[in-house]
Parts: C-alpha cells; structure tokens; sequence
C-alpha cells in the first residue's frame, strides 16, 4: 500500500504544474493590461506604467514570469495583488473558509439525500419511485445554476421573506473570526443563539443552490451502483438465509457500491470548490469564486494564478484522500503492494 501511495503522489505533481501553467497562460490571453486597467482608461503617464510594469515584473518575458513565480511559489510566496497590493495569500485564506463551509453545508444535504434516494430508486426499479427520484435528479442536473438560484430567491427571499439574499450575517452582529466559520464563531458573539440562526439562515439557499447538482448526480450514480451489485450472488445468498432488507441494502449492497460512489464524492468536492463561482457572485458570497471572478475583470495576474494553484492542490488532495478510501472499501486491494 506504502508504494502505491508513493506512485499516486508522484503522479499528481504534473497535475498541480500542468494547472499553473494553464492559469498563468490563459489569464494573459485576456484583453487588457493590468497596469492600464489599474491606473483607468485615460490615466497613467507612460513613465509611471513603466514603472508600475516593472514593479509588478510584467516588462520581463513570459517565460520568466512563469519561472519567477514557480520559484517564489515554491518558497511560499505568491506575491501581491495588484490591486489591493495585499499578500495574496493572505486574501485567499481569508475568503477560503467561506467557501468552503458553504461548500461542506452542500455537500452534506446532497449526500444525505442523494445517496438514500438512490438506494430507494434502486431498490424499488421500474415503480413510481424509481421514476420520481431519476426525473427529479435529471431536473435538477439539467438546471442552470443561475435559473434556479433566482428563482429560489424570488420565492423565498422576495415573496416569504424567510432568507436574505445575500452575505453571511446580519451587520448588527459582531463575530469574532476564529475559524471563519461563521456557524462556529457565531456562538462567540454577544447574542450566540441569534447570531448562528442569522448565519444559518444567510447559508440555506447558496447551499441548497449549490448542492443540487450533486445531490442529482449521487442519486443516479448510487442507483447505478447498487443496482449492478443487487445482481451479485452473495446478494441473492444474504436473502436466502433469511437476512433483514436493511442489512442486506446498506451492509452488503451499499458497502460494496462504494468506490464508485466514492470517486464521484471526490469529483464533487472538487467541483463545489472550484465551481461555486456562480452561486457566490449570486448570493455575494465573499468567499474564492467572487475573489477570482472580480480578480479576472481586473485582470489581476498574481491572484489569478495563486488562486489556481491553491484550489489545484486542494482538489489533488481530495483525490489522493479518495484513493486511499478504496483500501478501506475493498478489502481486496490492502494486500497489494
């Protein structure tokens, strides 16, 4: 096992430099120059953009600026930004943990319920319920991310007025950041309990809107799996030994449907990371999608490509953490060397 973990991290380190090169490269495809965009459309004498160009390091060749940021990268160091002239990685673990307890909140409703749906759909194929969990999760994947986060505002902000629309707490509360969770940190303030239900209630929608395409794609996938493992003999062998419906679903079927579940849990968490770009610009979400949203209209190189790098390494741990979760699933595999 010690040896395919090697093998697994060693193959990942082009991953993580194959995603800097395509950030640093894709980032100066577009329009514009930083500098120019910084100092306004009619601003700048050309000796302060001169200057300002060789301040930033963007007067040298690309293929330097790349060289100069992996080195510095390596160090730890990303740079500063452009237009906030802050270390860059200090925006990024400022805003990362909204992102990622939005991502978590999404991840655990659409896990909870999109698993068990595929269960229910698998183990009831071809009845209503089969038909009514896959319609609904073909819905759900097939629906723009901004459709369905407006009309779930416009109903439930708007017409109920039961969630605000955007942030993360009311301005009335004073959250002292330990975490930057502000599910955590809330009961820290002055008023806990008032506090944290301001937070919850700032956290449902973004989450609902975000975890909808996973929860759809867990409940096809779970189908799918537990489906084809249904059909096993040690399957129809639990049954005639007389064993329980939940042992023989959740124990036996669901266990050995895992991996693949397991690999789209991995993708997912991902892709809730990386993609949550839309929900956040939606919802005014402060967390990484806005910053590098608002970063790419301001045509902020250092933060662009730290930003990159930072989600590529997490998503490459993700993945690492998922292949090690099938030595745990497959008993098979932990006597492989």
């Amino acid at each position: 096992m010690s040896r395919q973990l090697l093998k697994k991290i060693f193959s990942l380190i082009p991953t993580v430099i194959g995603a800097s090169v395509i950030a640093f490269a894709l980032i100066r495809l577009v329009p514009g120059d930083p500098v120019i965009h910084l100092l306004g459309e009619r601003g700048g004498d050309p000796a302060v953009v001169e200057k300002l160009r060789n301040q930033f390091g963007l007067d040298q060749s690309v293929t330097i600026q790349y060289l100069n940021f992996l080195k510095n990268a390596l160090t730890g160091d990303m740079g500063q930004s452009i237009v906030s002239n802050r270390p860059v990685s200090e925006e990024f673990f400022s805003r990362f943990p909204a992102t990622l307890e939005l991502s978590i909140v999404a991840l655990i409703w659409s896990t909870f319920l999109g698993i068990p749906l595929g269960v229910l759909a698998a183990t009831k194929k071809n009845s209503v319920w089969d038909y009514s969990v896959m319609s609904t999760a073909l819905i759900g994947y097939s629906m723009p991310i901004f459709w369905w986060g407006l009309i779930l505002v416009i109903i439930f902000s708007v017409g109920l007025g039961w969630f605000p629309v955007s942030g993360r707490i009311e301005v009335i509360y004073d959250i002292p950041l330990k975490t930057g969770f502000y599910l955590f940190d809330s009961w820290f303030s002055d008023e806990p309990l008032k506090a944290f239900m301001s937070s919850l209630k700032h956290l449902i929608l973004p989450a609902v809107v975000l975890g909808t395409i996973p929860l759809a794609v867990l409940a096809r996938m779970t189908r799918s799996s537990v489906l084809e493992v249904l059909g096993e003999d040690y399957i129809r062998t639990a049954k005639a030994k007389g064993l329980g419906f939940f042992r023989i679903v959740y124990i036996h079927a669901l266990r050995n449907a895992l991996i693949p579940i397991a690999t789209v849990l991995g993708v997912l968490v991902g892709t809730l990371l990386t993609g949550a770009v839309l929900t956040e610009t939606l919802f005014s979400w402060p967390g990484i999608g806005r910053w590098l949203v608002k970063s790419v209209e301001a045509r902020d190189y250092p933060v662009i490509q730290a930003g990159v790098l930072y989600l590529s390494f997490i998503v490459v741990f993700i993945n690492l953490l998922v292949d090690l979760s099938y030595y745990w699933m497959n008993p098979k595999l932990r006597g492989k060397n």
